[in-house]
């Protein structure tokens, strides 16, 4: 199996480079990969290197995920979110190849708090969330063995993310303040990883499998409960001294005023997901351990339990 890798530089595409190495020849690119054009604000750039290249499975773990730039910018997201992933599920279409792509749960409106089904209308809310959303449909249309996975509040060992933000926050204030009126659940990046790997796998065997999937790793908190369970489970560790918060204040979304609306509401439901892979996803807490684990942040003595 030949798989063609973009976005490898990303938190996802980092964990990928692993996951996907066993299953066969990996071509991985970014923005600068040489003679091979690997970045999506070309879309006919990429769509050219996948007619070159020729692979089996085309996996696109590249995206404009500034949320809230996409507002001022809603051009050169729509071009990376949604015009590129097209034109790659085309030119995946004509080699006859899989494509791999990555959603998340802006498609929605964030109302509510049934977590969202696949089948569930979308109606997204933000540039970034429209684009996300456009990326799907066209993808869904041009590649008929394509796997997109939808999902949120991603993390991983490497990269910008809340989980960093946090803990840099609590080394430097004695308070924070984090919202406690959104909800979802923490995913890792290695579990996006490996769940993809396992997919292709299943998938490679039949086109039944092609479709859209809810991924996220299993139960649920808030911001404020996601914070809190990793300041905790750091201040438990060897390194816990350089902890200086004693306080996490839980406030409503309204005290930060942000330019792209947020979900109050990102829970997935991975019913479909488990069904057709026959797999179970762990629970959002695990993932933050191990990455804390990886940090220096967390010991196997003494991890806290609170969400």
């Amino acid at each position: 199996m030949k798989i063609l890798l973009f976005g490898k530089n990303g938190q996802v595409g980092w964990e990928l480079q692993r996951s996907l190495a066993p299953l066969g020849e990996l071509l991985a690119l970014d923005r600068g990969s040489g003679d091979l054009c690997g970045d999506l604000e070309d879309p006919q750039g990429v769509a050219d290197t996948i007619a070159r290249v020729r692979p089996d499975v085309v996996v696109n773990a590249a995206a404009y995920t500034a949320v809230d730039k996409a507002e001022s910018e809603p051009e050169l997201a729509g071009r990376i979110n949604a015009e590129a992933p097209g034109a790659m599920a085309e030119a995946a279409e004509r080699v006859g190849a899989w494509m791999v792509h990555y959603s998340t749960d802006y498609v929605f409106d964030g109302s509510g708090s049934r977590p969202w089904r696949e089948d569930d209308p979308i109606a997204p809310v933000s540039a970034y969330g429209r684009t996300k959303a456009e990326g799907e449909a066209l993808v869904a249309t041009r590649c008929s063995r394509h796997l997109i996975f939808r999902t949120s509040w991603v993390f991983a060992f490497r990269g910008g993310n809340f989980l960093h933000t946090m803990l840099r926050l609590a080394q430097e204030r004695e308070q924070l303040s984090v919202v406690d009126d959104q909800f979802g659940a923490p995913t890792g990046a290695e579990l996006i990883a490996d769940v993809t790997a396992f997919a292709l796998k299943s998938a490679s065997r039949g086109e039944s499998a092609a479709g859209i999937y809810h991924l996220a790793a299993a139960g649920e908190t808030s911001w404020h409960g996601y914070a809190r369970f990793a300041i905790e489970t750091a201040r438990a560790s060897a390194q816990g001294s350089r902890i200086t918060a004693r306080q996490v204040e839980p406030v409503p979304s309204s005290a930060y005023r942000t330019v792209a609306r947020r979900p109050h509401n990102s829970r997935l439901d991975t019913t479909k997901l488990q069904g057709a892979f026959a797999l179970r996803l762990p629970p959002w807490q695990a993932g933050v351990e191990r990455v804390l684990t990886e940090t220096g942040w967390a010991s196997p003595a003494g991890r806290a339990r609170t969400a």
